[in-house]
This record gives structure tokens, sequence and C-alpha cells, in this order.
């Protein structure tokens, strides 16, 4: 149970009754409406008291965050009032890697976010044990997770007949994701201890909870010392992925 609970302030079902929304317009609602009594989200955060690691779900509608400013006024209002050290960690299901259309999509959609929320922000490729659920990818997976050269999965999309006839505009789109140079995917998979605790790491990082009070010179020492040492956190990729989440239940099936 969480201990902040938005639907004390207003819920979606209440909204698609009263106001006649769908779904995702009443999430749109919703949004909008903490938005403007943000200082009841504010007073619930400060009864927590100081001493605790806050964690916010949102839900999954990227329209929230690619189409509307209300959950970015949410988060600067709060991180700035509050002085709350704050990281997104996006969650994007595995499976978006079994079609290049459905994998250039979730990284414009993840650059989109970034350049939106403007926080540290951890892409993060979830539900890897059913990765290959929906066809097993053509190339590694080192290559999603570094959102290496686009150029392949272009090559791919021209050759479908569906997509072909809009070559210049996926090439477009994918030059636009490549110029960024920011969207990357961590690895995830929830019955993976490893993998878990790695995030972890990863998110305590970005959102400087491992290095504790900035205002100690102590631990600004620590914080500076730790960027140049990125391979204590770094996953592991490439083939040792490959071999537990694509090659697993290949050698089952054989």
């Amino acid at each position: 149970k969480s201990d902040i609970d938005i639907q004390e302030l207003i819920t979606v079902d209440d909204v698609m009754n009263h106001m006649k929304l769908g779904p995702n317009g009443s999430f749109m609602y919703c949004a909008n409406y903490l938005n403007e009594n943000c200082s009841w989200l504010e007073n619930e955060i400060d009864k927590l008291g100081t001493d605790c690691y806050l964690l916010f779900d949102f839900p999954g509608q990227v329209e929230l965050y690619t189409h509307d400013t209300c959950i970015q006024q949410v988060i600067n209002t709060v991180s700035k009032k509050l002085d709350l050290r704050l990281a997104c960690v996006n969650l994007i299901d595995s499976h978006y890697c079994s079609e290049p259309s459905k994998f250039i999509a979730a990284c414009a959609t993840c650059l989109s976010m970034m350049l939106r929320l403007a926080l540290p922000h951890i892409n993060v490729l979830s539900k890897m044990d059913l990765i290959d659920s929906y066809g097993k990818p053509e190339i590694g997976l080192n290559y999603f997770l570094e959102t290496l050269s686009l150029d392949y999965i272009c090559e791919q999309l021209s050759d479908d007949p569906l997509f072909s006839k809009y070559r210049k505009l996926n090439q477009a789109l994918c030059s636009v994701i490549e110029d960024y140079s920011l969207v990357n995917f961590a690895p995830l998979c929830v019955t993976d201890k490893n993998l878990m605790m790695k995030l972890i790491k990863m998110v305590d990082k970005v959102n400087g909870y491992m290095f504790g009070d900035q205002s100690s010179n102590e631990n600004s020492y620590k914080m500076m010392s730790h960027v140049f040492r990125e391979s204590d956190f770094d996953f592991e990729r490439g083939p040792a992925l490959e071999e537990v989440y694509l090659g697993s239940r290949h050698n089952k099936d054989a």
C-alpha cells in the first residue's frame, strides 16, 4: 500500500462518470487537476518527514509526458519547493525489439520524454525473459541496449512494403535520435536479482542518493570520483544477456 494515494484527491472512475471522458482523457484530466492542486501533494510529502526514499508511480499513458506539460510542472514544483533530487526510470517492454518500427517509436518516445521532463533519466528494457515471445530479434541485444547506429533498422523498414514509401521520414526520425545521442537502455528482469540490484545502484547514482548530503565537501569529492568509474555500474551486455534470455529458451526447444 502506498503512503500517498492520489485517489484521495481524484479518481479516474469519477472523472469518467462525471465528465463523460474515456480512459486516456480521464488520466489527462486527473494529471491537470493534480497540477492545479499541487499543494495537496506537497503537504502529503511533508507528512512523511525527511528520512524517506520517495518512489512516484506514474501511469503509462505516454501522452502525459510527450503531449502535455502537467506532469513536468508537478515534478518541477515539488522538486523545487521540497528540495527533492529526482530521477526518471522509464520502463519499455522488451518486445519492442521484435520489430524495427516498434523500436524506432519507443526510442522517439523516450527521447521526447527525456527532453520534456529534463531529469536524470534511465530507460529500461523490462521483461527481458519475454523478449523472444514475439519473435527472436535478428541482431544482438547490445544493439538495442546501446542504441547503436540505426541505419540497419532503417534498411529493414525500407524493405517492408508497408513502410517503404515512408523511407525518408524513417531516416529523419532515426537521424534525430542519433543526433541527440541520449537514448540507451538498461536491461531488467524482475526474477534476475543481479539485474535488479545493478539497476537500483544506477538509480541511486543518478539521483544522488548514494552520495548523501551534497553540501558536504567529502560527499562532493565522492560524487566526482564516481563519475569516472562507470564500470562499477555496467550491466552485462551482448553475449552474456543473449545466452540467458535468448539462448536458454531456444536450447530447450532444440
